[in-house]
């Protein structure tokens, strides 16, 4: 590793930011379908009827149970066989997004369970049906709730999205293997530099959502860490 391969590496910088910002689209994607099925698997979970519920957990389990680059080729190459083609980025939100909706509906799930039973009961006796309880009352609490751990799921699915690389996205992992195919002396300066730029990613969205958990705390209800 020599001062002229950093110097390379420096020039192919922008290439690689681009290769970054394919991850950075994912990641908005996956975060985006976790979101919404994770919270409405947590629902599920906590009030729906025993029989629905199993249905969510098993679908929780089936997500958390299957290793990532496993449910990447099944989203690519399975809707192929039906005559259904769909993108290998499409593939990755869609194969990561779910991934990631079973982890959230766990932090979703402990957050809306630490809620006291009472404001339940408090909103019931003030005339409020039970879905106008969980959203107006239960809700809005167990989402601040969660930001605590909702920033590790944030870390590990920022990482996450270099394994599209896999079914063949451009993303910043695979800019650096061509950088490294045209020049294998540039292995390790590349390599370097994509996890500079993860480790900075990772600093900047922890710290952003810790402001978040700071600036939405509830006096009284703070998640312990």
């Amino acid at each position: 590793m020599t001062v002229e391969s950093w110097i390379q590496v420096g020039y192919a910088l922008p290439v690689l930011l681009r290769g970054l910002l394919v991850n950075l689209e994912l990641l908005l994607g996956l975060l985006a379908i976790g979101l919404v099925v994770g919270m409405a698997v947590a629902l599920v979970e906590v009030y729906a009827p025993r029989p629905v519920a199993a249905v969510a957990v098993a679908y929780e389990w089936f997500f958390r149970g299957v290793p990532e680059l496993v449910l990447l080729f099944l989203f690519y190459f399975g809707p192929d066989q039906f005559g259904v083609q769909i993108s290998a980025f499409t593939a990755a939100v869609l194969a990561l997004g779910f991934r990631s909706s079973a982890y959230q509906s766990q932090i979703f799930r402990g957050a809306i369970q630490a809620i006291p039973a009472g404001q339940m009961l408090a909103a019931r006796s003030l005339g409020m049906g039970r879905l106008r309880a969980i959203w107006h009352v239960v809700l809005p609490q167990a989402l601040r709730l969660s930001l605590a751990g909702w920033s590790n799921e944030f870390s590990s699915v920022l990482k996450d999205t270099t394994l599209a690389y896999g079914i063949g996205v451009v993303e910043v992992m695979r800019q650096a293997r061509y950088l490294t195919a045209r020049n294998f002396r540039l292995a390790l300066p590349a390599f370097i530099a994509v996890a500079l730029l993860f480790l900075i990613l990772t600093y900047v969205g922890n710290w952003t959502i810790g402001l978040m958990e700071r600036r939405l705390r509830i006096p009284g209800l703070e998640a312990r860490r």
